[in-house]
């Protein structure tokens, strides 16, 4: 059962972060913002841009879907959400019933994400106190090119209601179990040479959350991926609509820069690139010598 805790008592506990959300939908465009504040103050601030047409209040939940879904991946425990729609809260509440087919999928979305937190509660404010949260969501909704780098910025295809959700079971890559076993339990592989390699690359490696990271030169940790799913990154590098077949390295360099990796990257792109049709058939040639040509001056025949 969860523990409902009321952010604005003194004696709210210390590992309370808090969400402040606002949805906005107009005829120029729909938008929400969001802010989501730890307990030392620090706040991370995010902007969403809706592609599709929502009313306010289907806005409103999104944008607290959304929140709730950023404050799992930040590993928040205790979490209070903050908004102005007298209507979401009181349907989240339990006061008001929500009677369209739509705010009940809305509801049920939020519940069952909600009920993942150790203690969650939500607050209605009047729009004045919530004066930052509605100023980014109406700059969302407007244009969000005139955002700042330090927000964050998504845009959203379509609802999260109509997400459709199907349960898999993967297993972890197979080339990262020596890796992780030396990093959890310090086992190392029996053969002696596979053992020095995984002692040599293994600092390169972290574990967060179950799952296997590699650290970026140039950027930030990068999550690590199976062959298989690494495939699909490869086609779509190569053959996608921003493809310009361009060689292994530079396949490699768009593959990690979305933040995945898996340890046959590199020649898994110059595999790739070496079975495209189009890139041996238009693929320019150097003709030049790689050398500077000298020049031999001939003698005269029959020269003594």
């Amino acid at each position: 059962m969860m523990i409902i805790v009321d952010p604005f008592k003194p004696e709210a506990s210390k590992e309370l972060w808090k969400l402040y959300t606002d949805g906005a939908a107009s005829k120029k465009g729909s938008g929400a913002g969001l802010i989501l504040q730890s307990p030392k103050g620090e706040e991370i601030t995010y902007a969403l841009r809706f592609d599709f047409q929502v009313s306010n209040n289907e806005a409103e939940y999104e944008v607290l879907f959304a929140g709730l879904r950023l404050a799992k991946e930040v590993g928040v425990k205790q979490l209070a959400a903050i908004n102005d729609s007298l209507l979401v809260t009181n349907q989240i509440n339990g006061t008001y019933e929500a009677k369209d087919p739509r705010m009940q999928k809305y509801l049920d979305t939020v519940h069952n994400l909600a009920n993942t937190f150790k203690s969650f509660s939500i607050k209605q404010i009047s729009r004045g106190k919530n004066a930052r949260a509605d100023a980014l969501s109406k700059l969302a909704s407007t244009s969000y090119d005139h955002l700042t780098k330090k927000v964050l910025v998504e845009v959203l295809l379509e609802r999260n209601i109509d997400n459709q959700k199907v349960n898999t079971i993967s297993a972890p890559p197979k080339w990262t179990k020596p890796f992780v076993d030396y990093l959890r339990h310090g086992v190392l592989p029996d053969d002696p040479e596979e053992a020095r390699k995984v002692k040599i690359r293994a600092p390169h490696f972290a574990i967060s959350d179950n799952k296997l990271y590699r650290r970026g030169y140039l950027s930030p940790w990068l999550k690590c991926i199976s062959k298989m799913e690494g495939q699909i990154f490869l086609e779509e590098s190569h053959f996608g609509d921003a493809a310009a077949h361009g060689g292994a390295r530079s396949i490699t360099c768009k593959i990690l820069r979305p933040g995945v990796y898996w340890s046959d990257v590199y020649n898994d792109a110059a595999t790739l690139k070496k079975k495209c049709k189009e890139c041996q058939a238009f693929t320019s040639f150097q003709n030049q010598p790689t050398m500077p040509l000298t020049s031999i001056t001939s003698p005269c025949p029959f020269h003594q």
